[in-house]
């Protein structure tokens, strides 16, 4: 399976066996169930989250973006509440060796209008050194406000590759919530709707039925090659960065001699 536009295949192997409406409706509602249970089992958790503590730090300290040096308190930009995602950095790398697991994170947060309409600010913070950082904002066009988190200690730096919550009052800023792990997969639209298909998202963890397509290491399809098959090769890249302009394909993947 590849990511080229249009290569269908009539012989995936393992396809669901093939019973009548009736039969499908019996298990679709069966599924039904387990599914709403699961939804109100996640609201509950998203309550228990909103009852969490919070920790203070200081809203004074200065993070680089486009403007130059700016406080933290700054990126609410009026708002109250203020979401981030911390960008992992490959200090040197060129575009495509930088992390694909944060490429799609961000790839998926490129517009924070309905975070806006509820208050709610949207910002990347990375450690890369900024004229880095604001080379490959350029190239990737993003839009959303980047800044650079270079020495900076606490709740504001600290470690990447997480979505991090904030509130403020005032000037006082305050730190609510991190995610962990696989706390990110809630922005990624993407995993939503191949957890919705029968052939799921191709990785080896999952619970496939036993005819299906053997998995891969996780996240293997967040890396393409010029011709769209998804690989970890050294000519390989994230996948939206093939629609830049003048993208062609890369002798390595930039991450000093790792090519995992």
């Amino acid at each position: 399976m590849t990511t080229t536009p249009g290569n269908a295949s009539g012989n995936l192997p393992g396809k669901p066996p093939v019973v009548d409406l009736a039969t499908w409706q019996a298990a679709r509602d069966e599924l039904l169930v387990r599914e709403k249970a699961h939804t109100h089992e996640g609201d509950a958790i998203a309550a228990a989250r909103r009852r969490l503590p919070m920790v203070e730090f200081d809203g004074a300290v200065e993070v680089t973006g486009a403007d130059g040096p700016v406080p933290f308190l700054d990126l609410f930009q009026g708002r109250d509440e203020l979401v981030v995602y911390k960008h992992m950095w490959y200090d040197g790398a060129p575009h495509q060796g930088q992390c694909e697991g944060c490429t799609t994170t961000a790839w998926h947060m490129k517009d924070a209008v309905y975070l806006n309409a509820r208050g709610v600010s949207f910002a990347v913070l990375t450690t890369g050194p900024w004229d880095e950082v604001a080379s490959y904002v350029e190239f990737m066009g993003y839009t959303q406000p980047w800044y650079s988190v270079r020495g900076v200690d606490g709740p504001a730096g600290g470690s990447m590759g997480y979505l991090t919550c904030f509130v403020r009052d005032g000037d006082r800023v305050f730190l609510t919530y991190s995610t962990t792990g696989r706390g990110n997969e809630p922005v990624n639209g993407s995993l939503g709707l191949l957890d919705m298909t029968p052939y799921g998202r191709g990785e080896a963890w999952e619970d496939n039925p036993d005819d299906r397509p053997e998995g891969r290491s996780a996240c293997w399809y967040w890396r393409s090659d010029a011709d769209g098959n998804a690989t970890w090769g050294p000519t390989s890249r994230p996948v939206p960065q093939w629609i830049r302009p003048g993208a062609t394909p890369v002798e390595t993947l930039g991450r000093h001699g790792d090519h995992h």
